[in-house]
């Protein structure tokens, strides 16, 4: 089994980006599967296009993307990935799209087709926070989840895949309000290589209700 982790590169003024160095501690080998790492641009479009090159290259299994979430505490798994983009703050490359369709003949939301709850249970089991979280934002993570679901529903039809956001790291929270929550990048490692344990190795996801009251 082939496991393909992407990560983005630093944005937005910083000069780290907790995702793709969390994913480059991964072992090359996790649960009998091979992990292909690969870094992508926190570029709207440009992001999946390097990603579906890699896919067509590697013929993944599964593909897992993961990006940073500043502000959240824990590991989340996303559940869900829409038909929208609406950046608060401009790309890579200075794009800011407002309003706009991510793509024209794609559905209006696309789930997860990962085993995310065991995911999440395995993090916990091994005494590290995470949850399930029910929205991906509108930002190039959403644009990169989104676009990972259609070309698995138009054409990587036995591809399993999803989307992991990760907190910042504490270099990250010097200059920022007191009291932002950071982790450190051994321990996102850690928690993203207990999720790719259980995704390896969960055939049908556990019934367990992760539901929300906001």
């Amino acid at each position: 089994m082939k496991v393909l982790i992407t990560g983005f590169d630093p944005f937005g003024g910083d000069s780290v980006n907790p995702a793709y160095e969390a994913v480059k501690l991964i072992p090359n080998e996790v649960a009998g599967a091979q992990i292909i790492k690969l870094e992508i641009p926190t570029v709207f479009e440009e992001s999946a296009r390097v990603l579906e090159a890699s896919m067509k290259e590697h013929q993944p299994n599964v593909v897992i993307c993961v990006g940073q979430a500043g502000g959240r505490s824990a590991v989340s798994f996303e559940r869900v990935a829409i038909n929208l983009a609406e950046a608060r703050i401009p790309d890579n490359k200075g794009n800011q799209p407002i309003g706009t369709k991510l793509e024209e003949d794609g559905e209006t939301a696309y789930f997860t087709s990962l085993p995310i709850k065991a995911m999440m249970k395995n993090v916990q089991d091994h005494g590290l926070p995470a949850y399930i979280s029910y929205t991906a934002g509108t930002f190039v993570c959403n644009d990169i989840m989104y676009r990972l679901l259609y070309m698995i529903d138009k054409e990587f039809t036995d591809v399993k895949g999803g989307f992991i956001h990760v907190p910042f790291e504490p270099t990250q929270v010097i200059d920022r309000p007191v009291g932002t929550p950071s982790m450190p990048i051994q321990t996102i490692a850690d928690s993203l290589i207990y999720a790719v344990e259980a995704a390896v190795t969960t055939e049908v996801d556990i019934e367990e209700n992760t539901g929300t009251t906001h």
